[in-house]
Formats: C-alpha cells, sequence, structure tokens
C-alpha cells in the first residue's frame, strides 16, 4: 500500500513516515500545495494524509483538483481546523475521514486500515466475472461458458462445484 503524507510541519510529517513504514507501508512526502499536486498527478497512491493549510495552496483546492480530475485515492484530511464548516466542507470535497491535530498515530494507522478496507469491499463487490483457464463466470446474469461457448447445463467436469 502506497501512502502520500501532504504536511508542512516537518517534525509531523517525520513522525508519521516513520509509523507508517513501521506498519509496512510505502510512504512518500510532500510539504507543499505544488509537490503535493506533482505527486498526485504522476503516482498512484492507495491513501493520502492531507494537511489543509499548506504553502502556496489549500488541501481543499488539492481535494477539488482530484475530484475534477478522476484521481481515485483514498484520503484523510489532518488538519488543526477543526470548524463544523470545515469537516463539512473537507468531506463533502470528497475527504473520506477527517482528523483534527493533536492527534495519536496509532489512529490515524487505524483510520488508515479502516478506509482501505472499506474501498477494498468496494473494489471486491465491483467484480462482474470470474475467469479461470477455459472456464468465465458472469457474477452479473449468472451466465457460464466454457471454451467461450455458453454453456446452459454444466458438464459434468463442473458437477462438483455444484455439490
Amino acid at each position: 500500500m502506497k501512502i502520500l503524507v501532504v504536511e508542512d510541519e516537518l517534525s509531523l510529517q517525520e513522525l508519521m513516515t516513520k509509523a507508517l513504514k513501521q506498519e509496512g507501508y510505502v510512504v512518500e512526502n510532500a510539504m507543499d500545495f505544488g509537490s503535493a499536486m506533482e505527486k498526485i498527478g504522476t503516482y498512484s497512491y492507495d491513501c493520502v494524509l492531507l494537511d489543509v493549510n499548506l504553502p502556496g495552496g489549500s488541501g481543499f483546492d488539492i481535494l477539488e483538483r482530484m475530484k475534477k480530475e478522476g484521481v481515485r485515492s483514498d484520503v484523510i484530511i489532518i488538519s488543526a481546523r477543526d470548524s463544523i464548516d470545515d469537516k463539512v466542507r473537507g468531506l463533502e470535497l470528497g475527504a473520506d475521514d477527517y482528523v483534527t491535530k493533536p492527534f495519536e498515530t496509532k489512529e490515524i494507522i487505524a483510520r488508515i486500515k479502516a478506509v482501505l478496507r472499506r474501498t477494498k469491499q468496494q473494489s471486491d463487490s465491483d467484480i462482474k466475472e470470474v475467469k479461470y483457464d477455459k472456464l468465465k463466470i458472469n457474477l452479473t446474469n449468472y451466465e457460464l461458458e466454457v471454451n467461450g461457448k455458453s454453456i446452459d447445463t454444466p458438464p459434468k467436469e463442473l458437477e462438483l462445484i455444484y455439490h
């Protein structure tokens, strides 16, 4: 799993990066709006930890651009801004979670795992067909094909699947 930490406070960025690497994540960092946009536009991330107040721009602007450009990454906002209006704005712009500073790194890790779990469950439910060797099962209409031919009654070899 690859995570981008967008945080301009170096000590916090280093703390989160260390904790995430200990959990086995691949971590990249950005400290300002421009470098965050460059990385998000160039690489794919499973999750982005996004500060709102950044040099050169706002984390909210990054969220808007991600949404507009169809970037599919989970986003958890990490911000000192704790007003309900900021939280609602971030969530409405597409963030999956909003955590206010200060926070414990183990809470952030738990929230990352929860967000990634939800995303995996959604993507698993998006599977439309299963293929194995010469067998194809369409999970939308439950059609079975063997060697590219539609099968109404399964051949003897496949009877074990149904019993």
